[in-house]
């Protein structure tokens, strides 16, 4: 099933811009008195993507999912909705629906009459109504269900009766917040592949809040990463990971060493630093520009690098202490130090396992250069 397009663009690519954005947010601003909770959001999602926006507690997150709903309004800033500003517009006159952790489905009502119930407030006749039920029923594979209360259900199988019900008006875009919460991790694991299939299905643009990393990373074509009301970076789970733009992304996805570098030179292409005291390190210079001596950080992930009991000579290596090392299943994690102190984790696979990894041993950790990335300390 494929809800009509309202406009003739589409957009599928990885960056979305305010032409041809299903919803633009141009310089957005909240505040609630002194507070500050959302600062200059300013980016686009385009149609039929599943855009994300992840951060912690407090970041800003659900609130800039309730500015697109409609429940709250910006401070400054505006907030398009198919090219119409709709920033003091009310949610009921907003072509989106939001689909919340609590499902509020009708309990005295089955699962068809739930999914019925917005195409029956919009008047739409009856044959039109049972078509878009009994298609999004399909959709959800829930078919066999739709004589069924919520009651009847199960956690997943209610949150599937929620998504067709927010669906069945034919919204410009689906807002949801944490859906996933309530559930345990198995069935949430296996909602997010459905997730996944229905927004694949039913083409419609989704914007998910979270602030869990594996559902962003698994889910999304695009995450916006915020932190205290800023949006630190947008792009793919491939960027965010692999190409992080802060510190806080880097450590707020997955985990990262941050290792401690002096800036020797720097140029468009890469840089030269030193780190551990006085070792040379190439590493590419990133979106930062920083000159000659000014401090910053390498940042690797645990599973980009490698140990030996010699330095190799075909990539950058530095001399490392082994504090720890703990079997865990398809890794075994490495807890090393530096002669410098800095901590660094190496997740270390099957086919690089050294014999007698014990407390105290000398080893070299390395890394290829484009597996790095330097960031502000």
């Amino acid at each position: 099933m494929t809800i009509p397009d309202t406009t003739e663009s589409e957009s599928r690519r990885t960056g979305a811009d305010p032409a041809d954005g299903v919803i633009v947010l141009e310089r957005v601003v909240k505040r609630f008195g002194e507070y500050l909770a959302v600062a200059h959001a300013d980016f686009a999602i385009g149609r039929g993507e599943f855009f994300s926006l992840l951060g912690p507690s407090g970041c800003g997150k659900t609130t800039t999912l309730r500015m697109i709903a409609g429940f709250e309004q910006p401070t400054e800033g505006r907030i398009l909705l198919e090219g119409r500003d709709v920033s003091r517009v009310p949610p009921y006159r907003r072509n989106v629906n939001t689909v919340f952790q609590h499902y509020a489905l009708f309990p005295h009502m089955s699962v068809y009459d739930n999914v019925a119930f917005g195409p029956r407030s919009q008047k739409l006749d009856a044959t039109e109504t049972d078509r878009r039920v009994r298609e999004l029923l399909d959709v959800v594979r829930l078919a066999a269900f739709a004589r069924r209360k919520p009651s009847e259900l199960s956690g997943g199988q209610q949150q599937r009766v929620a998504l067709a019900r927010a669906l069945a008006n034919y919204p410009s875009a689906l807002l949801l917040d944490e859906p996933l919460g309530a559930l345990d991790l198995k069935l949430r694991q296996a909602m997010q592949g459905e997730l996944k299939r229905i927004q694949r299905e039913v083409g419609v643009t989704f914007i998910y809040v979270t602030h869990d990393q594996e559902e962003a990373l698994t889910m999304s074509g695009r995450i916006a990463v915020m932190n205290e009301g800023r949006v630190e970076q947008i792009g793919t789970p491939e960027e965010v990971y692999h190409s992080p733009t802060s510190v806080f992304v880097a450590t707020f996805i997955g985990v990262a060493n941050l290792i401690p570098a002096v800036v020797e030179q720097a140029n468009g292409a890469g840089a030269s630093v030193r780190v551990a005291g006085s070792l040379p390190v190439a590493v590419p210079a990133g979106t930062w520009r920083l000159g000659a001596g000014a401090k910053a950080s390498v940042m690797v992930r645990p599973e980009r690098l490698r140990l030996s009991a010699a330095p190799p000579g075909d990539c950058v290596s530095i001399p490392v202490t082994l504090e720890q090392a703990v079997f865990q299943g398809p890794v075994v994690r490495c807890l090393l130090r530096a002669a410098e102190g800095s901590e660094i984790v190496a997740h270390v696979g099957p086919e690089q396992i050294l014999p007698g990894l014990s407390p105290g041993l000398a080893l070299w950790v390395s890394w290829e250069p484009e597996a790095a990335r330097l960031l502000p300390p």
